[in-house]
């Protein structure tokens, strides 16, 4: 496969829009800061509030110590590329080479970033799920490409294929394939990764794959990289962080493992976004991909627990529930309580409830949100007492205007 046209961009052709006009604060820093005025419990933005491993966290102290507190190199340090690749080979199975095919980033959002700006050219369509992470149409825009979407269930939030077929042709640059999938925990099923594959084949499509939570998988269930699918490899760009899996978003070390031309394309325009960063975080990271299996399975087991309280909990004050199979967040359906507008009550749920959370419209476009109208994301990467206190003052909210 060539790079050409817009595979070659770098920062003085990335199509930015102009003094970043049409753009507002997210509705996370909104909800947020609302969280702070009211005193309300933040079950709104997904980071945990307690530290991850011990052994991460000393190891961050003693590199700032031992004097780590300068630039990096531009792919990140030797150390922590030879863990992500032999973190990849131990989870995945897939080799991948630490010099030409790992590239660390200030988070996923960056290597996402960098990942579209160096892909996508003016009117090349991009196709995402929906609902999606809301930083995936900002990208796009800025990349100047146009966002294609394929509605998902508004119950069990399935992929449907008949209409990812109908969103992919030859003017798809790329296909964002989040998974385990941001807002809704669904996981995609061999079907699914198959179909995704022999799509990009056919259209000649790069894969963007977002997968952050891919060690955040619950009820045994486990998480599957596209990339992995026969035929994927060669056009796959696999973006996942550490901050959700070690509880270090502040953090912001992230990675994209890719084959050597695609990833340096994305080099290109990554050195004129952050050039490098988290110095002292990357040898911590390092050593927390290193951790026994046992780590990464605890903590998926003590999110799983936090879930089922949430969830136990919502159901209990009268939402509509269906628990998801991974990641941070549970999707609630305020319908049976008498609220059929979602982002309505989430303005009043500081007052009322004394919680916050995110409306699923937040993550659809403006045409498309009817069915989601009435469903409520809420973070359950918080400690236990925290997400009681939420479930007690939900249960307390009174009946909506629009009758149980």
């Amino acid at each position: 496969m060539e790079l050409t046209g817009a595979w070659h961009r770098t920062a003085e052709g990335a199509g930015l829009a102009p003094h970043g006009e049409g753009y507002a604060p997210s509705i996370f820093a909104r909800m947020s800061g609302l969280a702070a005025t009211t005193g309300a419990v933040n079950l709104g933005q997904g980071f945990p509030d307690e530290d991850g491993p011990a052994e991460v966290l000393a190891e961050a102290a003693a590199a700032i110590t031992r004097g780590e507190n300068q630039y990096p190199p531009g792919r990140g340090t030797r150390q922590l590329r030879e863990a992500i690749a032999t973190h990849r080979l131990r989870f995945t199975g897939e080799l991948v080479d630490p010099d030409t095919e790992v590239l660390v980033t200030a988070g996923a959002t960056e290597a996402l970033a960098a990942s579209l700006l160096a892909l996508v050219g003016p009117g090349d369509e991009v196709v995402t799920w929906e609902p999606s992470y809301d930083a995936y149409g900002a990208l796009i825009a800025l990349a100047g490409g146009r966002q294609v979407t394929v509605p998902l269930g508004s119950a069990e939030f399935g992929l449907d294929l008949d209409r990812l077929r109908a969103a992919v042709s030859d003017r798809t640059r790329v296909i964002i394939v989040n998974d385990p999938h941001n807002p809704t925990g669904t996981l995609l099923d061999d079907a699914a990764r198959a179909e995704i594959v022999r799509l990009a084949e056919k259209h000649d499509v790069i894969l963007l794959t977002d997968e952050v939570y891919e060690h955040l998988v619950f009820d045994g269930r486990d998480h599957t990289s596209i990339s992995t699918v026969p035929g994927a490899r060669e056009r796959t760009i696999t973006v996942s962080s550490a901050g959700k899996t070690f509880n270090t978003t502040g953090w912001k070390i992230g990675w994209a493992i890719a084959p050597a031309a695609l990833l340096d394309a994305v080099l290109t325009v990554k050195q004129f976004l952050t050039y490098v960063n988290g110095s002292p975080f990357q040898p911590a990271i390092a050593v927390g991909l290193g951790l026994p299996d046992r780590v990464f399975a605890d903590a998926a087991a003590r999110l799983q627990s936090r879930r089922d309280l949430l969830v136990t909990g919502l159901r209990e004050a009268g939402f509509a529930v269906t628990p998801p199979a991974a990641g941070y967040f549970a999707i609630a359906d305020a319908a049976p309580l008498g609220y059929r507008d979602a982002e309505a009550l989430c303005d009043e749920l500081p007052r009322l409830a004394g919680v916050v959370g995110i409306p699923v419209t937040a993550f659809v476009g403006r045409e498309n949100r009817a069915p989601y109208r009435s469903l409520i994301r809420f973070a359950f990467c918080k400690r236990p007492e925290v997400i009681e206190a939420a479930v007690d003052g939900l249960t307390r909210l009174p009946p909506g205007p629009d009758g149980r």
